[in-house]
């Protein structure tokens, strides 16, 4: 790894992390971009702008852990990312860094034959879970 000095909050330094992001995604099995925007509770849309290189969107530190897990980054992996995530934003590593771990957990849905209602279900499910680990005081 060539550990090249990046403008904190540039477009270069937002680039680094998001090409490894990218790389990580491409060696996984097909459906990795929505299992992630299903893990996130948000669109596909919003992981193929956090995750591709070409668009200078940050990516927020608290979808980190979930990120890492649902991709199952390895700890090279990781560790290549949260320099660069580090490089692009200093200060805010030490949030993503001390975050809870997470899991992934698959649940057996009926498919109501409505893509609009089927993300409405996939949402509330996503919703119902962070108010419950918000509640408790166990959020990742």
């Amino acid at each position: 790894m060539i550990d090249i000095k990046l403008e904190p909050g540039s477009e270069e330094a937002i680039r680094a992390y998001k090409t490894i992001l990218s790389q990580v995604i491409d060696q996984r099995p097909s459906g990795m971009r929505q299992r992630l925007a299903d893990a996130l509770g948000k669109h596909r849309s919003f992981v193929t702008q956090i995750s591709s290189p070409t668009y200078s969107i940050p990516i927020p530190s608290k979808h980190l852990p979930a990120i890492f897990s649902v991709c199952h980054f390895s700890q090279a992996e990781r560790d290549q990312f949260l320099a660069a995530y580090h490089q692009a934003h200093p200060g805010k590593i030490s949030i993503a860094a001390g975050a809870r771990k997470t899991r992934h957990v698959s649940l057996i849905v009926p498919d109501f034959g409505d893509d609009k209602q089927n993300a409405a279900l996939d949402r509330a499910i996503n919703e119902f879970i962070q108010k419950v680990t918000s509640i408790t005081g166990k959020s990742g």
